[in-house]
């Protein structure tokens, strides 16, 4: 429903999904070797810094091979045992501040959709999938070449990360 004050707009995301022949945990161990398996308090890093380049530097310091760092872990396993579903399922909150700035600065909205987020599935016969929304599906939602470029280049990323933890 819209009001004199909201404004609506309408859009597709693009979900991508990546079967993997390796086991949940044997991707999570593939995922968090790269991102980290603490999380990074970014406000925390924030009230800390000085400055910029302050604030980069120790950002930076958390930033894993694939260019991304952990935020949050969601245990959707641990509950969703308690209605009969037993399986592992872990949903992970990544980014880099400094890659989201790329956006942020063409459209704050953009901030809606960074950091992003990743679930990882334990399947059946000892297999897993891992999946996400394609980025610039979510954040590009009118005419903003600036935007687009540097959202596909985060969705290049993001790739990469999956093909890497979900590969044999």
């Amino acid at each position: 429903m819209k009001d004199s004050n909201s404004s609506e707009i309408t859009f597709n995301g693009v979900r991508l999904t990546f079967d993997s022949n390796k086991s949940f945990d044997d991707v999570l161990s593939s995922l968090l070797a790269d991102v980290g398996d603490k999380p990074v308090l970014l406000n925390e890093v924030a009230a800390n810094s000085e400055s910029w380049d302050s604030y980069k530097k120790e950002i930076e310091s958390h930033i894993g091979p694939s260019g991304f760092s952990l935020f949050a872990i969601i245990d959707h396993g641990a509950w969703i045992k308690k209605v009969g579903i037993r399986k592992k399922v872990m949903r992970f909150i990544i980014g880099n501040p400094m890659i989201a700035i790329t956006m942020l600065r063409h459209d704050l909205t953009a901030g809606l959709f960074a950091p992003v987020e990743l679930i990882l599935i334990e399947e059946d016969n000892g297999r897993s999938s891992l999946a996400y929304v394609r980025p610039s599906s979510l954040m590009v939602v009118a005419k903003n070449d600036a935007l687009l470029d540097a959202a596909k280049e985060l969705d290049s990323k993001l790739l990469a990360l999956a093909q890497k933890v979900t590969s044999d």
